[in-house]
C-alpha cells in the first residue's frame, strides 16, 4: 500500500481538520474511517465566531445556503432571560452532516487521500494496519473519538471521565424565533436550541440520565415546549456521551491524538469543534518541526479556558440556589453576562 507522511485515523471534523492543516504544511496525508460520509453526530451544531475563523483558515467555506447565522447567546431559566451579542463577528448554526460534507470537499480539493468504509485494524512501528495490509506512515494521528482505539493502541492512558453525561438531539421544522442560540436551564438537564436554517432549529438536551429523551425533557420547559408545539421532527433522535476528560499525554513516539480522542470538555461549553480546529493548527506546526512536544504544551493551553468554563457551568447546572441569583444579577446588569461571554470566546492561539 502507498506510503504516506501522515495517516489520520478517523474522518470526522477533528480528523479532517488535522488533515487540512497538515496539507497546508506540505505533508502527504491519508485519512481512513470505517464509516462513509456524511458522518453525523449528536451535537448542538453551533459554530462560534472563533471556531468559524479557524475553519476558514483551514480552507473550509460555508455558504449562506449551508447554515443560519446567529448573533449571540441567551440563557433562560424559570422566566429569567439574559443575553449578550458576540463582541466580534457572528456564529453559524449548521447541520453536522453539512459541515462534514464541506470539510470532505475541502480535504479532497487539497489532495488528501480518503479511505472511506475502511476500518483500521491497528498501528505499529511499521505503520497502520488496514484491509489486511500495512500503510507505512511517518506520523499517525488518532481522531477516532471519545472511545478512541488509537489511544489504547498507543498506550496513552486516559483518566476516568468526570461528570459523564448524555446528549440527545432532534431537528424541528420551525422558523427560529430569535437571532440567538438559547440555553434553557432546568433542575437536572439543559436544552440547547440552535437555529440551523430559515425554517429549522436543532434542540439538544444534556443530562446525567441516560434514559431521558428529548420529548420528555422538553415537557419540563413549558415555554420552550410551546414554541415547538406541533412542529414536525426533521430528523430522528440521535444520542451520544459527553464528559470532562484529561489525558496526561496526547502523544507518544510518532502518534498524536486530537479532538475527543485527546480529551474532552462537557458539551455544555459548546467548545468541541472549536477546540479541535485549533488543535489541528497546533499539531501541524509541531509536525512541521518534527517534534510533537510543542503540541502537548499547546494542547494544554487550549484546554484551560474551556475546562474552567465547563466546571463553572456544570456547577450552575447542579446548584439552582446559585444559578437563579446569578441570572437575576446578570439580567439587572447585562455587562456581567457580556464579560462572561467575551471570556468564554477568548481562545488562546498557540500556532
Amino acid at each position: 500500500m502507498q506510503a504516506t507522511d501522515l495517516f489520520v485515523i478517523g474522518g470526522g471534523p477533528a480528523g479532517l481538520a488535522a488533515a487540512l492543516a497538515a496539507r497546508r504544511k506540505g505533508f502527504d496525508v491519508t485519512v481512513a474511517d470505517g464509516a462513509r460520509p456524511p458522518i453525523d453526530k449528536a451535537c448542538g451544531e453551533g459554530l462560534m465566531p472563533d471556531g468559524l475563523a479557524a475553519l476558514r483558515s483551514l480552507g473550509v467555506k460555508l455558504d449562506a445556503a449551508d447554515a443560519q447565522p446567529f448573533g449571540g447567546i441567551r440563557f433562560v431559566d424559570r422566566g429569567v432571560s439574559v443575553e449578550a451579542a458576540f463582541p466580534e463577528g457572528y456564529a453559524l448554526g449548521v447541520r453536522r452532516t453539512i459541515l462534514h460534507s464541506r470539510m470532505v470537499e475541502a480535504a479532497t480539493a487539497a489532495g488528501v487521500r480518503m479511505l472511506w468504509g475502511a476500518p483500521v485494524e491497528g498501528i505499529g512501528a511499521d505503520g497502520v494496519r488496514i484491509a489486511g495490509g500495512t500503510v507505512p506512515a511517518r506520523w499517525i494521528v488518532g481522531a477516532d473519538g471519545f472511545h478512541s482505539r488509537v489511544r489504547r493502541w498507543a498506550g496513552l492512558a486516559a483518566q476516568p471521565a468526570v461528570n459523564q453525561r448524555f446528549g440527545f438531539r432532534i431537528h424541528y421544522r420551525v422558523a427560529p424565533w430569535s437571532g440567538f442560540m438559547e440555553l434553557h436551564w432546568g433542575a437536572d438537564c439543559q436544552i440547547y436550541v440552535t437555529p440551523v436554517g430559515e425554517r429549522e432549529v436543532c434542540a439538544a438536551i444534556i443530562s446525567g440520565n441516560r434514559r431521558l429523551r428529548c420529548d420528555e425533557a422538553l415537557a419540563r420547559f413549558p415555554q420552550l415546549a410551546a414554541r415547538l408545539a406541533g412542529a414536525p421532527h426533521a430528523t430522528a433522535e440521535r444520542g451520544g456521551v459527553t464528559a470532562n476528560r484529561r489525558l496526561p499525554r496526547v502523544y507518544r513516539g510518532n502518534v498524536a491524538l486530537i479532538g475527543d480522542a485527546s480529551g474532552s470538555v462537557d458539551a455544555i461549553t459548546g467548545e468541541g469543534l472549536c477546540l479541535a480546529f485549533h488543535q489541528a493548527v497546533a499539531l501541524a506546526e509541531s509536525l512541521a518541526s518534527g517534534d510533537l512536544a510543542p503540541y502537548q504544551i499547546a494542547h494544554r493551553l487550549l484546554a484551560r479556558r474551556p475546562t474552567l468554563m465547563s466546571k463553572l457551568m456544570l456547577t450552575m447546572g447542579r446548584r439552582t440556589w446559585l444559578r437563579q441569583p446569578a441570572f437575576r444579577a446578570m439580567a439587572f446588569e447585562p455587562r456581567i453576562f457580556q464579560t462572561l461571554l467575551s471570556f468564554h470566546l477568548c481562545m488562546p492561539h498557540c500556532s
